[in-house]
């Protein structure tokens, strides 16, 4: 429905991309504008499910060009586990909060995927995996007592685990803790630079949200987690070898 007018929108309206760019953005009834969000939220939904088509293709198991059943029953799991993540991501950046639904979705379907697909091997291995992942966020969150990590991102972790075994699991959490890091810096930095660069052109201040971050600022770190789980999903990187590691084990 139209958040504006109320109206009950037809199924023409709500075809991705295109409803969006026929109507020029706008609800066909009131003409109110429809947030950016909508199209950004269905083109990055669009590249995901490309590169998983991508990823399945390349998948060493298939010994042909055509799709068997389960690849097929592959495909689409891995498509709803990411619409999931996409979901939680942008509620999280804007709410601040990982809603429980999707969360437990995402933990209940990463742990029996894993255990179809043999991601991490025995049901043992796998609520391992989602031990030793959450663990370290676990203590972030006891220790400042929320502070510095949500529990919806503790949660979350325990799905990283499920869903993507060990070492890959550690993996996602190391690229979300980079990307997050390397974005508050650059965030930061633009928040000291901007505002002086418009000042000088008698512009309104289009840079003040950046301007009020510090490094104490309040940052949604579940969309970080979702970028960093799908690094470690597309590039499946062993570059500390952790591989090795846990076969001794």
């Amino acid at each position: 429905m139209c958040f504006s007018c109320g109206k009950t929108l037809r199924w023409f309206e709500l075809v991705p991309i295109f409803s969006f760019l026929w109507q020029k953005g706008r609800c066909r009834s009131c003409k109110s504008k429809i947030s950016w969000q909508y199209i950004a939220v269905e083109i990055l939904t669009g590249i995901v499910f490309l590169l998983i088509f991508i990823r399945q293709l390349a998948d060493p198991i298939s010994n042909s060009n055509e799709f068997s059943n389960f690849q097929i029953f592959k495909l689409l799991y891995y498509w709803v586990i990411f619409s999931i993540l996409i979901a939680l991501s942008v509620y999280d950046l804007r709410h601040k909060i990982i809603p429980d639904v999707l969360v437990f979705s995402f933990i209940i379907l990463s742990f029996i995927g894993n255990l179809m697909f043999h991601v991490s091997g025995s049901m043992f291995q796998v609520l391992l995996a989602g031990f030793v992942i959450t663990s370290p966020l676990f203590f972030l969150w006891l220790v400042s007592r929320g502070r510095w990590m949500g529990f919806g991102d503790v949660k979350l972790a325990i799905g990283f685990g499920f869903f993507l075994g060990l070492p890959n699991g550690i993996y996602a959490i190391l690229w979300s803790f980079w990307i997050g890091g390397a974005v508050s810096i650059i965030l930061l930095i633009l928040g000291k630079i901007l505002p002086k660069i418009q000042a000088g052109t008698g512009k309104s201040p289009l840079f003040s949200p950046l301007q009020k971050l510090t490094i104490k600022s309040e940052i949604p770190f579940g969309p970080f987690m979702v970028l960093g789980l799908m690094v470690a999903f597309f590039l499946n990187w062993d570059f500390l070898h952790l591989e090795l590691v846990f076969s001794l084990f």
